[in-house]
């Protein structure tokens, strides 16, 4: 039955972008394996060139794969592309429509690519742009369109044959914070709705806010999945930063020397904490030797530490 069938199926996919017959290939995928299930928010992390662009575009059927499996919604991307695709709805990084035609047109071109009567896709396609903010601009030209309205075509179009996995490879680039926060808030309306989405990003803040589950990709593999709270509880220290009063001396520094503390600049110290350890007795030690703590905060997002530490750990 479909109901016991996962979103996204991969298995032991390989890629291999071939040079030349004297050069080996660049190994891009080396046997990664996912299941997403349907109604999941799942986030893709990695540093570029980590292998997560060509998993989605193999994904969507634009990238052939070298060795293993995709299956969308139970159909295998080899054997069934025609439906595998059907259930797809994909957001390049990069801007691909015609920038000289309108935002309601390249909708509409893209509901005709499925199939879908320019009528039947009409009132769909008023319904996303919309729910987009870009209704009143849809017989501008998209060139005139700003950087944040382009990211928002994009998804309008990837949207508009209602596909129930929707992947989204790096969709919030280069938009400022107000409007990305707008896009979060419609995209979790979306997943709540019962959309499938997969994202890439590269923003740590993003995948921590929207994403059920995570997998960190490095080289070509998931070196960790997970949620984020399962993610976040094998860190093996915590990292605060703190602002002193006044700048703290070379001296004082030797002084800690049981701390795992180190000096960002004249009045800033990171101090990393590991499980057991109590941060006022740390405290305690740097008021006696005179350092006055002005300001204690986190360093950053905590699966920020736990990424940057993997991709250490697998450098």
């Amino acid at each position: 039955m479909e109901d016991s069938v996962s979103a996204l199926s991969i298995k032991d996919l390989k890629k291999v972008y071939a040079k030349d017959k004297k050069q080996p290939g660049t190994e891009a995928l080396k046997g990664v394996s996912l299941e997403i299930k349907k109604g999941e928010f799942f986030g893709l992390l990695g540093p570029n060139g980590a292998g997560k662009t060509s998993l989605i575009g193999i994904t969507a059927g634009l990238v052939v794969k070298t060795s293993g499996s995709v299956e969308v919604m139970g159909s295998a991307i080899d054997s069934d592309p025609v439906n595998a695709k059907k259930h797809i709805g994909l957001v390049p990084q990069e801007v691909n429509f015609d920038i000289f035609d309108t935002p309601l047109n390249i909708v509409l071109n893209q509901a005709g690519y499925y199939g879908i009567p320019r009528t039947a896709a009409l009132p769909r396609a008023e319904e996303v742009l919309k729910e987009l903010g870009l209704w009143d601009k849809k017989d501008t030209q998209s060139q005139k369109l700003s950087g944040g309205m382009k990211r928002r075509l994009l998804i309008a179009r990837a949207l508009i044959h209602e596909p129930r996995i929707l992947l989204l490879d790096e969709p919030t680039a280069g938009v400022d914070v107000e409007l990305r926060r707008g896009m979060w808030e419609y995209l979790r309306k979306l997943n709540e709705a019962g959309t499938t989405i997969v994202l890439t990003t590269h923003y740590l803040e993003e995948a921590e806010q929207l994403c059920s589950r995570i997998a960190i990709v490095n080289k070509g593999a998931i070196i960790e999945q997970g949620s984020v709270k399962e993610l976040v509880s094998k860190l093996s220290y915590v990292t605060l930063v703190l602002d002193t009063v006044e700048p703290v001396t070379a001296a004082q520094i030797a002084l800690m020397r049981d701390l795992k503390i180190k000096s960002i600049d004249e009045t800033t110290l990171e101090l990393s904490l590991k499980p057991g350890d109590v941060v006022n007795d740390a405290i305690r030690l740097m008021t006696k030797i005179g350092i006055q703590i002005a300001n204690i905060r986190n360093s950053g997002s905590r699966l920020e530490e736990v990424f940057v530490n993997l991709i250490e750990k697998n450098a």
